[in-house]
C-alpha cells in the first residue's frame, strides 16, 4: 500500500516521463527506432577525448563505412585520419551541445529534408508534386518492413542530419554575439584607404655580424620557458635509410635488347619434322603481325589509327617520317625496349580546327540564356563569317568575344580530332576543305562559323615490346647485398651513415615524423617503418631492413620527441635567430638614442629613403619589405611628425610622415561595419573548434591499432 499511494503522489512526474518518452518516439521512433545514441563500447579503446573514451570496435565499424564509399586508390591510414578528424570533432562539439543543452526538434528535421535531396525525388511528393511530410515519414516506416539495406542507410543520414541541426544551431548562437560598430567599420576603412608618404632611416640588423652574438644554452631555455606556447611540439621521430631498389642490372638491359634484336630479322632453324631448315619469319617481314606480336610481345597489335599526340613524346617525330613497311628500333621507350614497324598511313586523317558557335532557342543543348531565334541566329554567323575572313582579323578573339560553345574561352580551339568524331555536317566541312579554309554550317546545335587550322597524317603502327625486368639473378642479389649490410651495420661501431657512405650507399633521413604519418620521402607508403618508428621498445640506433615495394629499406631510428616543451637542442635552430634580433635590437637602439634622422642615417652608414601611398592594410616598404609595426605607428602620427626608433622585422627604423591623404568621408559605415560582420562570422566555427581542440584533453591511440 506504501507503494502504490506514492505512486499515486508521483503522478505528475509519471506522466511527464511517459510524455517525454512519448516526444522521443514522435522525433526518432519513425525516424531512428532509438538509434540516436552511440552503441555500446566492447573491447578496447582507440581514443579518450575529455574523458569520453572510444571503443575501437566502433570506430572500425565506421572505418569499413567510410572504406566502402572511398575511391580505391584512398589508402586505409587516409580513411583512419578522415573518420578520426569526424569522430573528434563529433565528440567535442557533442560534449558542448550536452553541457549548454542544445537539442534539436522534430520540424529542424523535417526543414532540413525540405532543403535536400529527398525533397527532389517524386516519391516522396504528394498528388500535387510537392514534398510531403506525412508521405515520406510512411516510406520510412514501409523501409524499415521491407526494406533493411534502405532504412539502415536512412538512419545514418539522419544521424548526420541530426549532428548538422545541432551544430548549426550551436555555432549560430556564437555568431549571434559576433558583431562590428560603425566605429568599427569607419577604422576599417580607414586602414585601407588613408595612405601615407614617409620618410625613413633603416638601420638593418644585418649591419651587426651574427658571429658577434654570443648565446649560451640557458639562454635559450630561458627563452622557451619564457615563450612555452610557441615551443609545444608533439611527439615524433627521426628516421634515415638506404633504399635498395628493385631494378634491372645493365645486365638484364642488355639482355632484353639483345632479345629484341633478334626478333627482328629472318632466321632459318631446323626443322626436325621436315628434315630441312625453315625460314622463319621476323617481325619486318612477317605477314601476320597480330599473331606474331602475340607470341612474341609484351604488347599486343592496336589496329586503331593514332595522331602524332598519341605516339610516345620522345620519338614521335622519328616514327611519322616512316614508310609503310618501315621499322624503327631496337629503342629504349620508359620500361621497355621496342621495335615500331608502320603499317598504315592516312593522309589528313587528323584535322585541327576552332569555330565560332552562334545557338538559337531551341537548339541541341542550347543554354536556357539564348533567346534568340534561328533567322537571328544565322544573320550574326553571316556576319561573323564576312569579319573572319577580312584580313587581319583574329578569329580566337572573335570565337572568345561572341561563341556560345564551351570552347569559347580557348578562342574556339577544338584541337585535333579523327573522321566520326563531330557531327556528319562539321565532319564533312574539316575534313572536305583545305587547311585555312574558314566557312559556315548549321546542325543542330546551332551555326557554326568553322576555320581550319591544321592536318596531319595518321598511322598504324605495330609495337614489338619487351618489358625490362630485373631478373631472378639479380633480385636474389638485391636481397643479399640488403641483408649484408643490415647485419653489417648493426655489427659495426661505425656510425650508420658513414658505414652507408663507405660503402657507396645513398643515405637518405626524413625528420618529425607523426605517429599517424603513412607516405615517408623516397620511400612511399611504408605505415609499417612508422609503426616500428613509434613502437615503445625501439630505441634510438636501432636498425631494421624492411621489404618495402620494389625492394628493400635498411631503416635506423635516430631521433625521439616527446609530446611536450621542445628541448633546447630542437628548439635552438627556432630560437638563436630570434634572440640575436632582440640583441641587436638592443644593440642599435642603445647606440643610436637622442639621434636626429640625418645623424641616425650618417652614424650608421645608411641613407634616408622615401615610401609613397603606404595604408595599415598593405604594411610593404619598398626596400625594406613587410613592417606592419612601422605603418601603423606611422598611421597614428600627425603630418610632419617624426617618430622615436621603432623595432620592425628587418632592422631599426625612424620614420617622419611627410604626407597623409585622408580618405574621402562616407555619409555612413554601415557597409563596411556589415562586411567586418560577416568576415568576422564567417572565422567562427573554424576558429571556435580549433579552440576546442587545443583546450581538450586527448588521449589518441590510433597507432596501436593501425
Amino acid at each position: 500500500m506504501a507503494i502504490l499511494e506514492n505512486i499515486r503522489k508521483r503522478t505528475t512526474i509519471l506522466i511527464l516521463i511517459i510524455g517525454m518518452a512519448l516526444f522521443a518516439f514522435v522525433i526518432s521512433g519513425v525516424f531512428t527506432s532509438g538509434t540516436l545514441g552511440g552503441g555500446g563500447k566492447i573491447g578496447s579503446t582507440i581514443a579518450e577525448i575529455n574523458g569520453e573514451e572510444i571503443a575501437i570496435d566502433e570506430f572500425r565499424q565506421k572505418v569499413e563505412n567510410a572504406q566502402r564509399n572511398s575511391p580505391p586508390a584512398t589508402s586505409t591510414i587516409q580513411i583512419v585520419n578522415q573518420v578520426w578528424d569526424q569522430q573528434l570533432r563529433s565528440s567535442i562539439l557533442g560534449q558542448q551541445f550536452e553541457e549548454l543543452g542544445v537539442d534539436i526538434e522534430q520540424d529542424q528535421i523535417i526543414n532540413f529534408l525540405k532543403t535536400s535531396g529527398y525533397a527532389q525525388s517524386p516519391e516522396f511528393h504528394n498528388a500535387d508534386g510537392i514534398f510531403d511530410e506525412t508521405v515520406f515519414r510512411n516510406a520510412v516506416a514501409n523501409w524499415r518492413e521491407t526494406d533493411a539495406l534502405r532504412y539502415d542507410s536512412w538512419l545514418q543520414t539522419e544521424k548526420a542530419i541530426i549532428q548538422l541541426a545541432k551544430e548549426q544551431t550551436y555555432f549560430n548562437l556564437i555568431k549571434a554575439g559576433v558583431g562590428a560598430t560603425l566605429k568599427e567599420g569607419e577604422l576599417d576603412y580607414r586602414l585601407a584607404n588613408e595612405k601615407m608618404d614617409v620618410s625613413y632611416v633603416r638601420v638593418p640588423f644585418s649591419s651587426i655580424p651574427d658571429s658577434s652574438i654570443t648565446i649560451t644554452k640557458s639562454e635559450i631555455a630561458t627563452f622557451i620557458n619564457d615563450h612555452k606556447e610557441d615551443f609545444q611540439q608533439d611527439e615524433a621521430r627521426d628516421i634515415q635509410f638506404v633504399y635498395f631498389e628493385e631494378k634491372p642490372s645493365e645486365t638484364d638491359v642488355k639482355g632484353v635488347e639483345d632479345a629484341i634484336t633478334k626478333l627482328m630479322d629472318d632466321s632459318v632453324e631446323y626443322n626436325e619434322l621436315t628434315d630441312k631448315n625453315d625460314t622463319i619469319q621476323g617481325f619486318r617481314n612477317t605477314s601476320d603481325i597480330a599473331a606474331f606480336l602475340d607470341r612474341n610481345s609484351d604488347l599486343k597489335f592496336d589496329t586503331i589509327y593514332r595522331a602524332k599526340k598519341e605516339l610516345s613524346p620522345i620519338f614521335a617525330d622519328t616514327l611519322m617520317t616512316l614508310q609503310v613497311g618501315g621499322v624503327y628500333g631496337p629503342y629504349r621507350d620508359g620500361d621497355y625496349f621496342k621495335v615500331t614497324r608502320m603499317v598504315g598511313r592516312r593522309s589528313n586523317g587528323s584535322v585541327k580546327a576552332s569555330h565560332i558557335l552562334i545557338a538559337y532557342e531551341g537548339a541541341q543543348r542550347a543554354n536556357p540564356e539564348v533567346k534568340r531565334t534561328k533567322e537571328e541566329a544565322e544573320k550574326k554567323a553571316n556576319e561573323l563569317l564576312r569579319e573572319a575572313k577580312k584580313s587581319g582579323s583574329v578569329f580566337a578573339e572573335l570565337a572568345r568575344d561572341n561563341s556560345d560553345g564551351p570552347s569559347a574561352p580557348n578562342g574556339g580551339d577544338l584541337g585535333y580530332f579523327q573522321r566520326g568524331v563531330m557531327v556528319p555536317k562539321f565532319n564533312d566541312f574539316a575534313f572536305g576543305n583545305p587547311t585555312g579554309t574558314i566557312g559556315l554550317v548549321e546542325t543542330d546545335f546551332g551555326y557554326h562559323v568553322i576555320k581550319i587550322d591544321d592536318k596531319q597524317d595518321i598511322v598504324q603502327i605495330a609495337e614489338l615490346a619487351r618489358e625490362v625486368e630485373p631478373s631472378e639473378e639479380t633480385i636474389n642479389g638485391l636481397f643479399t647485398d640488403a641483408t649484408n649490410f643490415e647485419l653489417d651495420a648493426i655489427a659495426t661501431d661505425i656510425a650508420f651513415s658513414d658505414f652507408a657512405k663507405e660503402k657507396e650507399y645513398l643515405i637518405r633521413p626524413v625528420n618529425r615524423i607523426k605517429a599517424m604519418d603513412e607516405n615517408l620521402p623516397g620511400l612511399g607508403a611504408q605505415r609499417a617503418i612508422v609503426q616500428w618508428a613509434f613502437n615503445g621498445e625501439t630505441t634510438p640506433g636501432e636498425i631494421k631492413r624492411f621489404n618495402i615495394n620494389n625492394g628493400y629499406a635498411v631503416v635506423q631510428l635516430t631521433g625521439k620527441y616527446d609530446t611536450g616543451l621542445m628541448s633546447v637542442e630542437d628548439a635552438s635552430a627556432t630560437v638563436l635567430p630570434k634572440i640575436r634580433k632582440e640583441r641587436k635590437a638592443a644593440q642599435i637602439i642603445g647606440a643610436n638614442k637622442g639621434k636626429t634622422m640625418e645623424d641616425l642615417a650618417k652614424d650608421n652608414n645608411v641613407s634616408v629613403s622615401n615610401a609613397t601611398a603606404l595604408t595599415v592594410k598593405s604594411p610593404t616598404i619598398p626596400g625594406a619589405g613587410s613592417e606592419p609595426t612601422v605603418v601603423g605607428t606611422a598611421f597614428a602620427m600627425t603630418e610632419g611628425e617624426t617618430s622615436g626608433l621603432i623595432e620592425g622585422n628587418s632592422g631599426i627604423f625612424m620614420v617622419t610622415v611627410t604626407k597623409k591623404q585622408e580618405p574621402v568621408k562616407l555619409e555612413n559605415y554601415s557597409t563596411y561595419a556589415s562586411t567586418l560582420k560577416t568576415a568576422n562570422a564567417g572565422k567562427v566555427n573554424t576558429a571556435v573548434l580549433e579552440a576546442l581542440k587545443k583546450k581538450a584533453e586527448i588521449e589518441d591511440k590510433r597507432n596501436i591499432f593501425f
